[in-house]
C-alpha cells in the first residue's frame, strides 16, 4: 500500500495537537511526535484500543542553501512535507504503531549537477531528499514506523519493528526532512528509580535523507566511501556483510544531579564499540568526561582491504571532555575533544551523528584520528518570549589530508560558527515553529591547491530556514 494511502486511512481513527523541533539532543526520548504518550486504561475490548487510540500529525517545511567560494557550485533546495503517526491504546500492556511521511522537492536546484571543477555534486540538500537517488523526486514517501509494543510497567516496555530510537551512537541525527529510523527490537527497562537499561538487536535501519530501508550491512555505504586507509577511493558500499547491531546501554542516576552512562554496540562481523560518560553538576555548574574504543570485528566487514569498512590493523580511542555554567536562561561550555593517532573513529553517517560534547551540526569528526577539537557553546532562553539563541564556535584540528590513514573524507582543519535562532508560536499559530540556523566553516589547512578539499567543505556558509506544524 502506498505511504499516502496509507495516511488517509490513518487520519480517519482521530486526531490531536502537538509541536515538535528540528534539533534534537542524543540522550533525550526521541519523541518525534510531541503528545505521543496514550494514557487510555485496558478494556476487554480489542475495538476500545483502537478507538482510543492518538493521531499525530506534522508538515514541514525547509530551505536549505549553501554558498561555495568563488566559482564553485552552490546548491538551494526547497522540500515540503507532511505525515501521520498513530498509536493505539493499550491493550493487556499492548500498543500498535504506525506512521509515514511524504515529502516534495519544489523549485530546488539540480541534485545531480556535478561541479565542473571538483566532479563532485551537492552535499547538505541531496540529504533533504534521497541520497540513494539524487534524480527522485516524485517517490518521496516511507513508511517510518509500524511495531508492537509490550508495557511491562507504566515506563518499561519492548517494542518490535520499524521505530525511532536516540542512542549515542544509532540515533535520528540532527535536523533534515526525516531522521533515521530502525527495524528490531528494542527496549527500555527502569529497575529502580535510578537506573535505566535498554538496549535490543536492529535488523534493518532507514537512513536519514533517504525513502527505502535497508539490511544492516546494505545500509553502510549509502553516504560517500570516502577513501580506505592507503589512499585508494573506498569501496564498501554493498560489500559489507553484517547479520546485525547489538546494543545494550545503561544510566545510573547519582546524587544531585550527576550521571553515570555505559554504552557498546557490536556490530557483527565489522566493529564493536564501547563508551563510558560522567556528567556531573554541582549547582549552576556542570561539567563531563566521555572515552570511547572501537576495534575491528573480524575482518571488518569483508576480508578484502579494498572493499571493508573497519580495517582490522586500526583501532580508535576518544576522550572528550566539557565544563560549563547553567541557569534557567543561560547554558554555556568550553568542550574539548581528542582523537587519538591509533586509527580512525568510525561509525557509519547513515546511523547517526557524533556523541562527543563538541558536536556541531553541519559537520562530524567521524571518520579522522589525531584530531583536536576546541569548541565554545553559549545558548539563552529568553524570559519575555518563546525564542532560544544559541552561538557555538571551534577550531577543529584535524591530519593532514593527504594522510588518508587518519582522514577519511579529506577535510581539512576549519574553524565553525553556527547561529541557531527558534521561536515557537502561541495562541492563534499555536503548533507552529520557526528555526534559522546559519553555519560559516573557514579553511585552516593546507589542501594543495586542489578544491575538491574546499567545495563543501570549507570557505563556506550554509543557511536554513525551517518551519514545522504539528497538530
Amino acid at each position: 500500500m502506498q505511504i499516502k494511502h496509507l495516511l488517509l486511512m490513518i487520519i480517519s481513527l482521530g486526531t490531536s495537537l502537538s509541536l515538535r523541533g528540528q534539533h534534537q539532543e542524543i540522550h533525550s526520548a526521541p519523541h518525534l511526535w510531541k503528545g505521543k504518550k496514550s494514557v487510555a486504561e485496558d478494556s476487554t475490548s480489542l475495538l476500545f484500543a483502537f478507538k482510543h487510540g492518538k493521531v499525530h500529525g506534522n508538515l514541514r517545511y525547509f530551505f536549505m542553501a549553501t554558498e561555495n567560494q568563488d566559482h564553485l557550485t552552490d546548491a538551494h533546495a526547497n522540500a515540503m512535507g507532511g505525515g501521520l503517526f498513530y498509536e493505539t491504546a493499550a491493550f493487556k500492556g499492548f500498543q500498535m504503531g504506525v506512521g509515514g511521511y511524504f515529502i516534495y522537492n519544489m523549485g530546488s536546484s539540480d541534485m545531480t549537477h556535478v561541479d565542473k571543477y571538483t566532479q563532485t555534486v551537492s552535499r547538505y540538500e541531496t540529504s533533504l531528499f534521497d541520497l540513494a537517488d539524487l534524480a527522485n523526486k516524485h517517490d518521496l514517501d516511507r513508511l517510518e514506523e509500524l511495531y508492537l509494543k509490550y508495557n511491562f510497567t507504566k515506563s518499561s516496555h519492548v517494542s518490535v519493528g520499524k521505530q525511532l530510537i536516540n542512542t549515542p551512537f544509532i540515533n535520528l541525527q540532527d535536523g533534515r526532512m526525516r531522521p533515521t529510523e530502525v527495524g528490531g527490537i528494542y527496549g527500555e527497562l527502569f529497575p529502580g528509580k535510578k537506573n535505566k537499561l535498554e538496549g535490543g538487536y536492529l535488523y534493518e535501519i532507514s537512513p536519514r535523507g533517504t525513502v527505502d530501508w535497508y539490511g544492516i550491512g546494505e545500509s553502510i555505504g549509502i553516504y560517500p566511501n570516502g577513501t580506505n586507509v592507503n589512499g585508494t577511493k573506498g569501496n564498501y558500499k554493498g560489500n559489507i556483510e553484517s547479520k546485525g547491531v547489538y546494543l545494550m546501554g545503561y544510566t545510573h542516576q547519582l546524587p544531585r544531579g550527576n550521571s553515570l552512562k555505559l554504552w557498546n554496540v557490536f556490530v557483527e562481523n565489522v566493529f564493536n564499540t564501547s563508551m563510558v560518560q560522567w556528567d556531573i553538576k554541582q549547582q549552576h555548574w556542570v561539567a563531563g568526561i566521555q572515552y570511547t574504543q572501537q576495534q575491528a570485528v573480524n575482518e571488518g566487514g569483508n576480508e578484502d582491504p579494498t572493499k571493508t569498512y573497519f580495517a582490522p590493523s586500526q583501532k580508535s580511542r576518544v576522550i572528550s571532555a566539557k565544563i560549563g555554567y547553567e541557569n534557567t536562561q543561560w547554558k554555556t561550555s568550553f568542550n574539548y575533544t581528542r582523537i587519538t593517532a591509533e586509527g580512525r573513529y568510525l561509525m557509519p553517517r547513515e546511523w547517526g551523528r557524533d556523541p562527543f560534547y563538541t558536536f556541531m551540526p553541519r559537520e562530524r569528526n567521524e571518520g579522522f584520528g589525531d584530531v583536536n577539537a576546541y569548541v565554545g557553546k553559549v545558548n539563552y532562553s529568553f524570559s519575555e518570549v518563546p525564542l532560544k539563541a544559541s552561538l557555538s564556535y571551534g577550531y577543529f584540528q584535524l591530519p593532514d589530508v593527504k594522510n588518508y590513514a587518519l582522514n577519511k573524507y579529506g577535510l581539512p582543519s576549519y574553524t565553525q560558527l553556527n547561529i541557531d535562532l527558534s521561536y515557537e508560536f502561541v495562541d492563534f499559530l499555536e503548533g507552529l515553529e520557526l528555526q534559522a540556523l546559519y553555519v560559516h566553516k573557514a579553511n585552516q589547512g593546507e589542501t594543495y591547491q586542489n578544491e575538491k578539499y574546499i567545495i563543501n567543505k570549507v570557505n563556506m556558509s550554509n543557511y536554513n530556514l525551517i518551519l514545522n506544524f504539528h497538530f
